[in-house]
């Protein structure tokens, strides 16, 4: 069947483009999808635009909104099993880590659900004249662009999703052109249960083809997207035309920082999966390790045996305990960083060579990679590789691991490793990141806010604020005792 859906209804790309999407884990066809272009991608904002000016969707009770959310959440629990395998088979992920995204989507619908549900961000605006009833009450933005990545399709499809429906929006959704499945997926979970038609629209493609005309259309009033910095200032710049609401989440090169009282087979743990997590294919990944002087040789050691020990394999490989790159492309593009790395004077110390094993061939492998000697000025280390590979730099003191950390222009997450609660403290005030662990790594919750300070990003996702981003705070005033003033006579 036609897999864009435009105005409730499932259609083919109109001139007739397809893309066959296929396993990053060994290259076998997934299956062919329509390729959205700008008429498509325009049919699709016309549809949300009369979803939005003429539809019953912004004007429907917030409770009523929320338990739609509600509903979405357990069709996603209902099913789990199907959205994950779909997931691994376009991303190459393994299972397991698709099954536990699942679990975080059903809880951000959740989410969003019960908070829109139990309302109360309108309030009263005392004006000290009792003749004035004044209040701020929130609307929805309008039609939204949501344009989202391939390393985790459905989850932060659910991040922009969830906030937009709940706020009273209409959308056009655009996936990442390689991942498409779990997308399609959810527009029928949102038919099933209730949503308005048009209310949701989806246009598969290219970002030229699909996303730009999104970003650039006037009937557009937000665009949010996620995905790299190079894009993004290109959306920004494109959504200025028409002054459009933007947000933006756009990666990061986040530090994770060692000191020499951490406990160290925790540390040495998670250094590895802040690092090597889905292929190091996630935003907030520890790719810059910072340890203290005293700690670093023993810790290199043992970081780097048991990154030569990870196995790779694809998403139903029991053992494999990381996966595939998304596509030969980007896999270039992350072996040309290690190049750059070693040729700017880092050490390559594992991984660096993509496998020999006959059974990872057909696939876009690259193993878990480590590069000490590492400094601020190398371009493996001030830009997003986003792939398996965790440079080391080392440092003396609190001082010199709080600038190191703070040299970069990103700053979505970052870590701080010590037994010392006010040294923790301390650090985590000083790092300019949106996220920052004391002694851990990766986890979020849908009630707390995540995005990024300075080029990682604007606004934010989750949380109150998450809603927030999808509304307008509109100011009433009214004159319940209306008097001629009088002051031109």
């Amino acid at each position: 069947m036609p897999e864009l859906f435009i105005g409730g209804r499932w259609i083919a790309a109109v001139d007739g483009r397809v893309r066959e999407i296929r396993c990053p884990a060994d290259g076998t066809p997934v299956a062919t999808v329509d390729e959205a272009g700008p008429q498509d991608a325009a049919a699709a904002v016309a549809a949300a635009r009369e979803a939005f000016d003429r539809g019953p969707w912004p004007a429907t009770p917030a409770a009523e909104r929320g338990a739609l959310l509600l509903r979405v959440a357990a069709l996603i629990e209902r099913d789990k099993n199907a959205l994950a395998r779909a997931e691994s088979l376009d991303t190459g992920k393994r299972l397991v880590e698709s099954e536990y995204d699942m679990d975080d989507i059903a809880n951000c619908f959740r989410y969003f659900g019960n908070l829109v549900a139990a309302g109360g961000t309108d309030r009263i605006v005392g004006t000290g004249n009792p003749g004035v009833d004044s209040r701020v009450v929130h609307v929805p933005v309008g039609v939204c662009a949501l344009i989202t990545p391939w390393n985790y399709p459905l989850l932060q499809t659910a991040w922009k999703v969830a906030p937009a429906l709940g706020a009273g929006n209409t959308f056009v959704l655009k996936p990442s052109e390689l991942t498409p499945h779990t997308a399609i997926i959810l527009m029928r979970l949102l038919t099933e249960a209730g949503l308005p038609d048009g209310v949701a629209n989806l246009v598969l493609g290219t970002g030229p083809d699909a996303g730009a005309p999104l970003t650039e259309d006037p009937r557009v009033d937000m665009v949010s997207f996620t995905g790299g910095l190079v894009t993004g200032r290109r959306i920004m710049a494109a959504a200025a035309a028409t002054v459009k609401k933007v947000a933006l989440e756009l990666g990061g090169k986040n530090p994770n920082i060692v000191f020499g009282d951490a406990d160290y087979e925790t540390a040495v743990d998670y250094a590895l999966t802040a690092v090597f997590l889905h292929s190091g294919q996630v935003c907030s990944a520890g790719a810059r390790l910072l340890v203290q002087d005293e700690l670093h040789d023993r810790f290199v050691e043992d970081l780097v045996a048991r990154a030569r020990a990870i196995p790779m394999g694809g998403p139903f490989a029991e053992d494999a305990r990381t996966g595939p790159l998304i596509s030969a492309a980007h896999r270039d593009k992350v072996e040309a960083y290690v190049a750059a790395g070693v040729a700017e004077g880092a050490v390559l110390r594992c991984g660096g060579v993509r496998p020999e094993d006959p059974a990872l061939r057909d696939g876009y492998y690259y193993p878990p990679t480590v590069l000490t000697e590492c400094t601020p000025g190398m371009s493996v280390v001030r830009d997003e590789s986003f792939g398996p590979v965790l440079t080391v730099e080392r440092f003396r003191d609190e001082a010199e691991a709080v600038a190191l950390a703070n040299d970069t222009v990103y700053g979505l997450t970052g870590a701080v490793w010590t037994q010392n609660a006010e040294r923790a403290e301390r650090v985590a005030s000083l790092l300019n990141a949106g996220t920052v662990w004391i002694n851990d790594f990766h986890p979020y919750v849908p009630q707390a806010e995540w995005g990024g300070m300075k080029q990682s990003g604007v606004g934010r996702e989750l949380g109150p604020t998450g809603l927030a981003e999808y509304q307008e705070a509109k100011h009433i005033w009214r004159n319940t005792a209306p008097r001629p003033q009088r002051w031109f006579e």
